[in-house]
């Protein structure tokens, strides 16, 4: 996104805090950028590349944008990840565990983070099959496979 857009943007979101006598967390793109720039992520280095149309160009007025390159800035997701989850700063404040959530009124799933999605269940729930041991505890269900060190459990709730 160019800096003009990102500015445009910032200046919507401030407007609609407004309201709320609050800000946005960014003043401007160069405030963005800042930030981004000091924000470490262990030893997850920078990485870049450029990218560009690569279609059939009209002979005639082509748009610009099918003539530029762009660059391309990004830390690779996965790393960044592992250095967030070896944090030990994070170690109270990330629940890992699938669950389910039922309201009690009428039993209908409820929603409220990642680890209350049908992806995040199933990805644990379908290890079931390469388990070697099945326990059932007072948390939930718990699978283990010996061969490796990971567990998941999964778990059900009820909100009142």
């Amino acid at each position: 996104m160019s800096a003009p857009k990102i500015d445009a943007l910032l200046d919507l979101w401030a407007s609609s805090l407004y309201p709320h006598q609050a800000q946005p967390p960014f003043s401007n793109h160069c405030h963005l950028y800042q930030t981004i720039d000091a924000t470490t992520a262990g030893d997850v280095k920078w990485q870049g590349f450029s990218a560009g149309y690569t279609g059939e160009i009209p002979t005639v007025n082509p748009p610009p944008w099918m003539l530029k390159k762009y660059d391309v800035w990004f830390r690779d997701p996965r790393q960044v990840a592992r250095q967030i989850l070896s944090n030990p700063s994070f170690s109270n404040e990330i629940d890992l565990k699938p669950f389910k959530e039922y309201s009690t009124e009428d039993q209908t799933r409820q929603y409220k983070d990642f680890m209350s999605g049908e992806w995040a269940w199933e990805q644990a729930v379908h290890h079931f099959f390469v388990v070697s041991h099945i326990g059932l505890t007072d948390s939930g269900y718990h699978f283990r496979r010996r061969e490796h060190t990971w567990q998941h459990i999964c778990t059900y709730h009820t909100r009142e």
